[in-house]
């Protein structure tokens, strides 16, 4: 078919050829999805957009047909200053107020103490700088170690007016140390430079 011949066709005559760009709410929905669930902060609906390549009403869309679908599960989601992030269901309080006071009793979980080496040794530092350092989202293991007097806020970054965040006194006092100048240095622990250039070239051959 010619394309002077698909032009004269009818909009709902002309075929898949024409309908390449056709949008996809339950595509868009799912991609909302996957990136609310790795947030550090609430995402606003023209960033939504931005990152997905669409309008920012048909993320309105998207979203408002969202919302009640999750009214039946242990989270929710919400527009909270400006922008959507998912939370825990306000009927589940009582149950996630309970896990968190009783994990005080609990060791800490690998991923708590990783979070835990990264601020004690880059602090201050923003919860995203963590994260980027991590590669995952660490929102909630820093509510761990803050609820656990391990972690405080300390001022804001100037450059992105993000949280501070530093160790405590009493993460010293776990650790047995006067000061952060105690803790054991990084070095010894890092990769051999030079064998892992070894390894490098090995691969390579």
């Amino acid at each position: 078919m010619s394309n002077l011949e698909v032009e004269s066709l009818a909009p709902d005559e002309r075929g898949d050829e024409q309908l390449s760009h056709v949008f996809d709410p339950a595509l868009l929905a799912r991609s909302i999805e996957a990136i609310l669930m790795v947030v550090d902060e609430p995402v606003t609906e023209l960033t939504l957009a931005s990152v997905l390549e669409v309008t920012v009403d048909q993320v309105v869309d998207a979203l408002d047909a969202l919302v009640p679908s999750y009214e039946e599960r242990g989270f929710a989601l919400k527009a909270i200053n400006g922008g959507w992030r998912f939370y825990s269901h306000p009927d589940c309080s009582a149950v996630v107020e309970k896990f968190v006071l009783d994990g005080q009793q609990n060791r800490l979980t690998q991923a708590a103490l990783e979070t835990l080496a990264v601020i004690a040794y880059r602090q201050p530092i923003s919860r995203a700088r963590v994260s980027a350092i991590r590669g995952v989202n660490v929102e909630a293991v820093m509510k761990t170690l803050v609820t656990r007097g391990l972690v405080e806020e300390f001022g804001v970054e100037n450059e992105t007016g993000a949280i501070l965040y530093k160790s405590t006194s009493y993460f010293l006092e776990r650790l047995g140390l006067n000061a952060l100048a105690d803790l054991p240095p990084l070095a010894p622990h890092l990769p051999d430079i030079d064998g892992l250039d070894e390894i490098l070239d090995s691969l390579t051959d």
